[in-house]
């Protein structure tokens, strides 16, 4: 699928979820790098899909079967890191624990009220967020994954 720009497409990711413990599908938009070697930039913080993070630059081509543009492999990454949190206590405000990583530099994507993922951007140190995280998650708040931690991440 083409933006009427002519400069985003969709690409379909297909992949074992361990979050949903079931096959899934997942698209997510990207911006055209060069579209004659099929090298595409992510534009999305993948809500489900692992080892892919914005901004990443991955090879996609038209699948008969799938009728659409469909991830092949990263050629690229971009330093980012994806992190999945589930809110184990729903008597907190997932908009309020979005909001403390914010503070922290992270941007993030709510996909209901327990759940959202969270993008660490490769310019910011993970050592800060990974304390919070732990911390929440030894108090029962969320439980977290790190289905996609840049090599400048790892501790």
């Amino acid at each position: 699928m083409i933006t009427q720009d002519e400069q985003s497409v969709k690409i379909l990711f297909r992949f074992y979820s361990e979050v949903l413990d079931e096959e899934t599908v997942e698209t997510m938009w990207a911006t055209i790098v060069d579209k004659s070697k099929g090298l595409y930039k992510l534009e999305n913080i993948p809500f489900y899909a692992p080892l892919v993070a914005s901004d990443d630059i991955v090879f996609a081509e038209f699948d008969d079967q799938e009728q659409m543009l469909t991830y092949r492999k990263t050629i690229e990454n971009s330093g980012n890191s994806t992190i999945q949190i589930v809110l184990m206590d729903l008597s907190k405000d997932i908009n309020q624990i979005r909001d403390l990583f914010k503070e922290l530099g992270c941007v993030s994507e709510k996909v209901n009220e327990g759940y959202f993922v969270m993008e660490i951007p490769s310019t910011i140190d993970y050592k800060n967020i990974k304390e919070k995280l732990d911390e929440l998650e030894s108090q029962e708040i969320i439980a977290y994954a790190e289905p996609c931690l840049a090599e400048g991440h790892w501790l």
